[in-house]
């Protein structure tokens, strides 16, 4: 078995780290393993042959946006996780909003823009007279908060724009909805389970890179200090996100619960971290699965989604 990790996204290193613990989880359940860095010599390798399946431990473009799901269709070697059409609908959160929206599901005011001949000189103006102020700004297709702003200000919004834009030609900008930052992971191995809530707490004024990857940084509150009516509809919407946007093996829906207990769905995982600091493996734990039957779980999927029985 191989487990693809590193690449060249900006989430390089947490991949890394998510390929070795991907990688001492699955030799303690039996398996024999090699973690192979994704670059233009492992198609060749996979090619050769040896390799029954294939865990995607890749973050952010090339892992999340279907590229890799597509060459090991055409290797024919089962994988773990989400297949082509669900990765790339999921990495661009644009084209996922309007799916969602479209299922009923509430989803903050957005507009996404081409910045690639740079940013219109009214663009600012624009976004603050139709979205209001805060506004979340970042790169349409990148994951990990990478290259992400909460502008509070005119200057702010440009500031975000430019950086977003180094990121993906591609911007997203959201109004911002204050509330309770919960995750609800999502299980389909082949059976769907809806994980706990897990309530996130940042030390970081935004829940960034350095704060999901610092030890220290966060907390999760498991279940969610929100209403139980509240967690049932945050766990409804995680499911219809899920089940909308095609997802299979796993996914992690990232959601804010406002005053209301209305559940506001922000983007949907298709390859959560699976560090030891990592939401979907905490949410999973609570659920009675360790990390090792995780793994495990997964593994057997893609395997068994191959033709229906375990390769």
């Amino acid at each position: 078995m191989a487990v693809l990790a590193g690449g060249r996204s900006s989430e390089r290193e947490v991949s890394l780290h998510s390929g070795a613990q991907v990688e001492a989880a699955l030799k303690r359940r039996g398996h024999e393993v090699s973690v192979l860095d994704v670059d233009r010599e492992v198609w060749p390798r996979l090619a050769a042959g040896g390799f029954d399946c294939v865990f995607i431990a890749l973050h952010g473009p090339i892992g999340e946006d279907g590229t890799v799901q597509g060459m090991l269709e055409v290797l024919e070697i089962p994988y773990t996780g989400c297949g082509v059409l669900a990765s790339a609908l999921c990495i661009d959160k644009a084209i996922a909003n309007r799916l969602l929206e479209q299922a009923g599901l509430a989803i903050p005011a957005y507009q996404d823009h081409d910045v690639r001949e740079g940013i219109p000189a009214d663009l600012v103006d624009n976004l603050v007279a139709g979205l209001g102020l805060p506004l979340v700004v970042k790169p349409t297709r990148q994951g990990s908060t990478v290259g992400l702003t909460v502008a509070r200000s005119g200057e702010e919004v440009a500031d975000g724009l430019v950086l977003a834009g180094r990121y993906d030609y591609r911007v997203l900008a959201q109004r911002f909805v204050t509330g309770t930052e919960i995750t609800v992971g999502v299980l389909a191995t082949p059976d769907l389970q809806v994980l706990p809530t897990l309530e996130i707490v940042s030390e970081n004024p935004v829940y960034d890179y350095d704060a999901k990857y610092t030890a220290g940084k966060s907390h999760h509150i498991i279940p969610a200090r929100i209403s139980e009516a509240a967690r049932r509809r945050a766990s409804v919407a995680a499911e219809l996100a899920f089940r909308t946007l095609r997802c299979e093996g796993m996914a992690r829906v990232d959601l804010i619960v406002d005053s209301e207990g209305v559940p506001w769905v922000l983007e949907v995982n298709t390859v959560p971290g699976l560090t030891e600091l990592s939401l979907l493996p905490d949410a999973a734990r609570a659920a009675g699965i360790s990390f090792d039957e995780l793994c495990d779980r997964l593994v057997h999927h893609a395997r068994l989604r191959v033709g229906g029985k375990e390769a």
